[in-house]
């Protein structure tokens, strides 16, 4: 199911209520592929919606996010971007972030790491922005300067949560490659000993000698 207000939008703006229908049974079928990693099945269920509510913001993220997937960094970027001005989303915004990464725009994954701040949205958003910045950081060279953008991570927090993992687990890739073996173990065994399935986490410690 989508969003009621998605559907009453849907059906604000179609002119005939039965096509207003159809679309929003495209849109959920296009969000319900995409939730089971159906990429192009999502891609084509939502290429409708898009075309004909092209003011749709539901339908551009889909897409969007479908496109990010399967690794069509420019595509998805700008149907994110659709979305983005129609409706801003903070949620979206690491994902575009990493598209811009992943094409070597580095002014933009700024631009958008800072729009990330300036949102403060939950702290799993900002996490993830906070990763792909420093990811950026790391892909020019400046291992230094990503760790730097990971130190707020290192403060305890009250309860761990999946996205505390995912910054311990960067943090310690990021020692690691700075030559930091200690710093990298500490982080790495911090993953572990909340979820040793994590990631690799079990192999970069035994690659590590611990």
């Amino acid at each position: 199911e989508i969003d009621p207000e998605v559907v009453a939008e849907i059906h604000s703006t179609a002119v005939d209520p039965r096509r207003a229908a159809r679309l929003a049974e495209r849109l959920a079928s296009a969000s319900a592929a995409l939730d089971r990693e159906r990429f192009d099945d999502a891609r084509r269920m939502v290429a409708s919606v898009v075309r004909e509510l092209p003011m749709l913001a539901a339908g551009h993220e889909i897409n969007g996010l479908a496109l990010y997937r399967t690794g069509r960094w420019r595509q998805a970027a700008q149907s994110l971007e659709l979305a983005r001005q129609v409706r801003p989303d903070p949620a979206l915004l690491p994902v575009l972030a990493d598209c811009y990464r992943a094409m070597k725009r580095w002014s933009d994954v700024e631009a958008v790491w800072r729009d990330v701040k300036e949102a403060s949205p939950p702290h799993e958003i900002i996490a993830e922005g906070r990763i792909v910045a420093a990811g950026a950081l790391a892909d020019q060279g400046d291992l230094k300067g990503a760790i730097a953008l990971m130190d707020p991570s290192q403060k305890p927090p009250k309860k761990v949560r999946e996205h505390h993992l995912r910054q311990w687990y960067v943090l310690g890739d990021l020692l690691d490659r700075a030559g930091d073996t200690m710093g990298a173990v500490r982080w790495f065994r911090e993953v572990a000993s909340r979820d040793v399935e994590f990631a690799d986490v079990r192999d970069r410690l035994r690659a590590l000698g611990r």
